[in-house]
């Protein structure tokens, strides 16, 4: 008499009803695949505005920009023992210093005709990114011993970021 199958061997002695299939454990279900892209979606939602627009990030560079420049005029000022002037318009700043006659400065000068330079010989002077502006227009000079010339504090805005200028000290306070 010919055997009956009741099923296939699965493993260590079990058992498998015919046309019941294997259960794999493998992948991922419908809820986990769900949940990530839920997170995704919310994810993309808050973080993608701020790679679209780049007004945001312009801004706060050219705010470091405009406070580093402004020590770097206190400090190329006490190290020469030249007055050097800082000249802010709404998009675009400068620095200059006055002449030397005979290895000192020439406190005549009011024209201050020398660009200062950086370390690579460039000229100290830049232009706001498109849209971006500071205000308000701001000339100030800084003196040999790094005070400037401001009659009271001086706040200078960029955007939502702002610095301020001590007159006494010529100190740059950011937050």
């Amino acid at each position: 008499m010919p055997c009956r199958s009741y099923g296939t061997a699965i493993g260590a002695g079990k058992l498998r009803p015919p046309g019941v299939r294997p259960a794999f454990n493998a992948g991922f279900t419908i809820v986990e695949l769900v949940l990530v892209i839920v997170i995704v979606g919310i994810l993309a939602a808050l973080a993608g505005p701020r790679f679209i627009g780049k007004s945001t990030f312009e801004e706060r560079g050219y705010y470091n920009e405009i406070a580093n420049v402004v020590r770097y005029a206190q400090k190329v000022a006490v190290a020469t023992g030249c007055p050097v002037r800082v000249a802010l318009t709404a998009t675009t700043y400068e620095l200059r210093q006055q002449a030397a006659i005979g290895g000192h400065c020439d406190a005549a000068d009011a024209s201050y005709p020398v660009p200062v330079l950086l370390a690579d010989g460039q000229t100290v002077n830049g232009t706001a990114p498109s849209g971006i502006t500071a205000s308000p227009p701001l000339t100030l000079v800084y003196d040999a011993l790094g005070r400037t010339n401001l009659g009271s504090d001086q706040t200078i805005t960029v955007g939502s970021y702002a610095l301020v200028i001590e007159a006494d000290s010529g100190l740059i306070v950011t937050p």
